[in-house]
């Protein structure tokens, strides 16, 4: 029998709180023991990749309080729940499907009438025969001529991590020759975002696709008109060039309007939709169906891993205990994800929605007030420019803030240059080594300004290379963390109500219905 209890009230949680302080990064990452530590603290993840936790402040008594307090939680068997089907969104009365869309874990999974593993992969088989006609020139404009740019019209979950999977592979697919399309992202209902897009692309080549759940999305209606209004005015049929991922019940849904529709449902939140068709079209149609295969194959394999019921096997579990301890025990209550991969440059922004918004929330399960921090606040860029930026905080400030790092031993392409004796791709891998270090160990000094106190830990995912399995891989690994995140500190991770008071009094003010000070700050702009 599950039981979802608070965190603060569990045995194992108030032993581990009794360890805050007991690892010392210096010594234990210092000369031939950290090299042992190195080897020692890693576990194998999906796709060849590796994560490393030897630069945490953990060790094997830590590590022994935390698989207790895994088992205490029953995390596992939560997890086991999601994926059977249970409803584990209580705040909307819904099950959490996410996983569905890239594989079966659990037993078959029914809900309103419908096998919904059936349901996810039917959509994907439409998608994909809808992208293999379109890059075969038999679904064309109204001219007859190939579509050479998709562009994926949403806004939070359906756009942040499509937009950060199709730049992740956008060079990896050039450089293997799958590249059939060009990829383009309108989100923001600032005019400035699709009007610089719109400048940007063939009008009478592109594909438009629009996203919306409920088909109501204000900004994503706003930037569709956008669309709509710029196809008109150069003479384009609007039905040729428009998609929508939506329900089947919106009104978006059987609509003439679009060339085609492929669809979604309640049970897979925004964030977590990347595998779904919100994904899926934009993705299929840039790279092909079988790329974005791929990428399902990578998070299905981490999805394996992260039903394991060891916790200290489990790298997605693990990732979440030591995360959980920094914050509650430790606490930190900042995460830096830094990602020495150019082609990374936005899955820092798509993990800051994902963490952030499943796991930012003040009240339980059950809606009573808990007494101990959740959530944390994630942010990020690639390295190596921000070690030209922000870095100087993380080495020498005054607040410890943990890293996460992401590592590949090759680029996505053969091209590189040889300067001082070491290539481009050498030179950014040795600054990932040379900063966990840095971080971990510190340097002393005479002189204050030069000295580095150390003692901030660090993680990292490393690979040979970011591929489509490789991408898939991460992507479910920190779905999966943040789950276990939202497990352990017993809150709904997959509600976000958070994001809806600001939208109804956007809406009051659009219709001048304020007073007070809403009306005097809608006045300064105007409205």
């Amino acid at each position: 029998m599950v039981a979802w209890k608070n965190l603060d009230t569990l045995d194992s949680y108030r032993e581990l709180a009794g360890t805050k302080g007991s690892v010392d990064l210096a010594r234990v990452m210092s000369g031939e023991s950290g090299a042992e530590r190195v080897r020692k603290y890693a576990l194998p993840m999906a796709a060849g990749l590796t994560y490393s936790y030897a630069a945490k402040c953990v060790d094997d008594g830590i590590l022994e309080k935390l698989a207790a307090l895994a088992k205490e939680a029953q995390l596992s068997e939560k997890f086991e729940e999601l994926y059977n089907g249970a409803v584990i969104n209580l705040t909307e009365n819904r099950r959490v499907l996410h996983q569905l869309t890239r594989g079966q874990l659990g037993g078959q999974v029914m809900a309103d009438g419908v096998d919904k593993r059936a349901f996810y992969k039917g959509e994907q088989e439409k998608i994909a025969a809808f992208a293999k006609k379109v890059h075969a020139g038999e679904i064309t404009n109204e001219n007859g001529e190939k579509f050479n740019t998709v562009v994926q019209i949403g806004i939070g979950g359906s756009d942040l991590g499509p937009r950060a999977i199709y730049l992740a592979l956008e060079n990896w697919a050039a450089a293997n020759h799958t590249l059939k399309m060009q990829a383009r992202f309108i989100s923001n209902v600032d005019p400035d975002d699709p009007v610089g897009v719109l400048h940007g692309v063939d009008l009478a080549h592109a594909l438009f696709i629009v996203v919306s759940k409920s088909g109501t999305t204000l900004e994503t209606l706003t930037n569709e008109s956008f669309v709509k209004d710029a196809l008109q005015k150069a003479g384009l049929d609007v039905s040729k060039h428009m998609l929508a991922v939506t329900s089947e019940t919106s009104p978006m849904a059987k609509n003439s309007g679009y060339l085609a529709a492929f669809f979604m449902d309640d049970y897979i939140g925004g964030r977590f939709s990347t595998s779904s068709a919100v994904g899926n079209a934009v993705l299929a149609l840039a790279f092909g169906p079988e790329v974005f295969a791929r990428f399902l194959e990578g998070m299905a394999e981490e999805d394996r891993l992260s039903a394991c019921t060891d916790p200290l096997k489990n790298p997605a579990m693990l990732d979440a205990l030591i995360s959980v301890y920094e914050r509650n025990v430790l606490g930190y209550p900042v995460t830096a994800l830094l990602p020495y991969s150019q082609a990374l440059s936005r899955f820092p922004a798509h993990l800051q929605q994902a963490s952030m918004e499943s796991n930012g929330k003040s009240v339980n399960r059950f809606g009573e007030a808990v007494d101990y921090c959740t959530g944390e606040v994630l942010f990020g860029e690639p390295g190596t420019n921000g070690q030209h930026s922000f870095y100087q905080l993380l080495h020498q400030g005054t607040d410890v803030i943990p890293l996460q790092f992401i590592g590949f031993r090759k680029s996505q392409n053969e091209e590189d240059v040889e300067v001082e004796g070491s290539t481009s791709q050498a030179k950014l891998c040795a600054n990932v080594a040379a900063q966990m270090v840095a971080f971990a160990c510190g340097k002393e000094d005479e002189n204050p300004a030069k000295r580095f106190a150390g003692q901030r830990p660090s993680s990292i995912i490393i690979g040979e290379q970011l591929t489509p399995e490789a991408c898939g891989a991460l992507l479910a690994h920190y779905e999966n963390k943040f789950m276990f995140q939202g497990f352990l500190w017993n809150v709904n991770s997959f509600d976000q109500e958070g994001v809806q008071l600001g939208k109804v009094l956007a809406k009051r003010v659009l219709a001048h219905d304020t007073d007070g000070a809403l009306k005097e700050y809608a006045s300064l702009f105007g409205i």
